[in-house]
């Protein structure tokens, strides 16, 4: 069952509750819905967690805490989403998101080679950056949606499931 999977992979809610980045929300954090794993809240989570994996700042799980507040999704699971893309991922991630926004826009993709340091991410605004942003919306959009309806879909499957098989059980008695 999806709850068992998720319920094991999720990060502790004091761990997140005593996160000195999120003590900003305050009480916000003691609402016991962020807590729960049922069906809404999980897919609401899968869906912020996933759009905000796919917005390309610094302080992604701040934002994706905010939302998940506001939602009332499950707070942990928002946040630990927004992981998938870590140093590992993220170069390909984001290439793909440029390449997306290239291929909306119409226009040719540049050759452009990374530097870590603030110039480079101003000059690259005026010249990669629209592709780059708009593949990045879109692509949120595109994950968060397919991740919402995805975990509907099998929490939904997972329930009936269960059903059947004590419907099943029940009739060989």
């Amino acid at each position: 069952m999806p709850k068992k999977l998720i319920k094991r992979i999720m990060p502790d809610h004091h761990s997140i509750k005593t996160n000195k980045h999120l003590q900003l929300f305050g009480d916000l954090l003691h609402n016991p819905n962020l807590w729960h794993l049922n069906r809404r809240s999980i897919a609401k989570a899968f869906a912020v967690g996933l759009f905000f994996a796919f917005v390309p700042v610094p302080f992604q799980m701040i934002l994706a805490a905010g939302l998940a507040i506001i939602v009332h999704a499950n707070l942990p699971l928002s946040v630990a989403l927004v992981w998938i893309t870590n140093p590992l991922t993220m170069p390909a991630i984001f290439y793909f998101c440029y390449v997306v926004g290239t291929w909306i826009l119409g226009v040719p993709e540049q050759e452009f080679s990374f530097h870590a340091n603030w110039q480079w991410v101003i000059d690259s605004i005026s010249s990669i950056g629209p592709a780059f942003l708009l593949g990045c919306a879109i692509l949120g959009l595109i994950f968060s949606a397919l991740g919402y309806f995805s975990i509907h879909f099998l929490w939904r499957y997972s329930v009936t499931k269960q059903w059947h098989k004590r419907k099943q059980k029940r009739q060989h008695k």
